[in-house]
């Protein structure tokens, strides 16, 4: 290891922590209905299966775009040869309006020039990261947030997260003591704050933002004079009221365009939760800053979008028929599978946070906690993972502040395996409670065996 680099040798890329300990036992143990019926059901991963088939309908039926031809002339030498990092402009285009689509139209600032295309959200954030901050610098982020932004924003940029500690309390709300809070922490660790980087809807919460929270955002970014990254990629998957309101919205309800904080405003968006199209990796960046634009778009060529999967994409976007379908259609099937999940569980004496959007819920597993902290919610994860064999997130590692709570995906899944789903926390909840009484007959060690009978 010595002949390597300080990033190769160093644990910055968290593969150690409790939200990758799932992930890597599912892999080796996956369930299938008839191939393995015992194995570990995956609800770790934030992925939209529900609509997919909407997609695949509309590939078959526009056979040119994915032969790469328009008009009856095929385009692959053109699409074949190097690749311009500006990108495509019809895709730019094309989700500049999609965007303001899925806001239903509300916000009309969505500029195709003012956007940087990236391979995924991840490259997006990383981007933006390596545009505002120098190593060493710091980044506030809401808790409970993504455990991969511990990797993501961190790993290759130096830069350092310092988390804005939001309580069960308050429904986790973002509070401006809580703000002024994590930029005092910061300055006690002699840490620069650079920007304020929030998810909404929320990613682990599954709800979005409210009017006073992004007031809040607005006039901490305006006292502080720092950046303000809204993470919008679950904006697309809100299916029940509030609605969506993003932050450079709100700036621009309060007249805000003329100010020095409207250039400090950045969005980044992706198709991977929306359209469920998280293998073509495509991402962007939103900013009223031509600087970060035009650095971010040279950035960008270290991860660009393959000409083919924008020309695809730009097709399917610019059907505005497909699109009003798709998103009407596909928030319909969501919020009737958060229900699903949400009574399921309900039934079985576990409660959900009440969201309106995301493809997760936040699900409240404090009461099955043997005592009130962090050596117990990771005792808990592995109970649910190699008795209930159920992977889930856990709240530690999204930087939950209190033990118990859990991030559980619904959308990743078949309707019948997230039945089983539910069946197996029924299980696991009965035999908790059971074991908590003192039935010894009734124990842990029988949810395996009741759960080769669960089908």
């Amino acid at each position: 290891m010595k002949m390597l680099s300080n990033k190769i040798s160093s644990n910055c890329h968290w593969e150690n922590s409790s939200y990758f300990l799932g992930l890597n036992a599912s892999e080796k143990d996956q369930y299938h209905k008839f191939l393995n019926p015992s194995g570990i059901i995956q609800m770790c991963l934030a992925e939209n299966q529900v609509s997919l088939d909407l997609v695949e309908s509309w590939i078959e039926k526009n056979l040119d775009a994915v032969r790469l031809r328009k008009d009856g002339m095929s385009l692959f030498r053109e699409l074949a040869l190097f690749e311009d990092y500006h990108g495509l402009h019809a895709l730019k285009t094309a989700l500049a309006g999609y965007m303001e689509e899925i806001r239903g139209s509300k916000a009309k600032f969505f500029d195709p020039h003012k956007l940087v295309l990236t391979a995924g959200a991840t490259a997006a954030n990383e981007t933006l990261i390596f545009c505002l901050a120098n190593p060493g610098e710091a980044i506030l982020i809401p808790t409970p947030y993504y455990p991969g932004y511990d990797r993501d924003l961190q790993w290759r940029t130096g830069v350092k997260i310092v988390p804005i500690h939001c309580s069960a309390l308050n429904d986790f709300r973002i509070t401006m003591p809580a703000l002024e809070a994590a930029y005092e922490d910061a300055q006690k660790l002699n840490l620069k704050v650079k920007a304020v980087l929030v998810t909404n809807p929320s990613n682990p919460l599954g709800r979005t933002l409210i009017q006073e929270e992004l007031n809040n955002l607005i006039s901490f970014a305006v006292d502080k004079e720092i950046h303000i990254i809204n993470d919008e990629v679950f904006s697309g998957t809100v299916f029940d009221s509030p609605g969506f309101t993003s932050v450079m919205e709100a700036a621009s309800n309060r007249n805000l365009q003329g100010c020095s904080v409207w250039s400090r405003i950045h969005i980044v968006y992706s198709l991977s939760k929306h359209l469920g199209l998280s293998g073509f990796r495509i991402g962007m960046i939103y900013s009223n800053d031509e600087a970060i634009v035009s650095a971010a778009t040279k950035m960008s060529s270290f991860g660009l979008v393959s000409s083919q999967t924008q020309f695809l994409l730009s097709n399917m976007l610019a059907d505005k028929k497909f699109t009003a379908k798709y998103i009407k259609e596909n928030q319909k099937r969501l919020k009737k599978r958060k229900e699903m999940f949400v009574s399921g569980l309900k039934k079985a004496g576990i409660e959900c946070f009440k969201g309106n959007a995301g493809l997760f819920c936040w699900v409240d597993m404090r009461n099955f906690l043997s005592s009130s902290t962090f050596e117990a919610e990771e005792e808990l994860l592995k109970k649910m993972l190699y008795s209930a064999r159920l992977n889930v997130s856990p709240g530690s590692s999204c930087h939950c502040s209190e033990p118990g709570w859990f991030r559980v995906c619904f959308a990743n899944l078949p309707e019948e395996a997230l039945r089983v789903a539910i069946q197996r926390f029924k299980i696991f909840a009965e035999l908790s409670t059971a074991a908590a009484g003192g039935n010894s007959g009734q124990s842990l060690t029988h949810v395996k065996r009741k759960l080769s009978i669960v089908k």
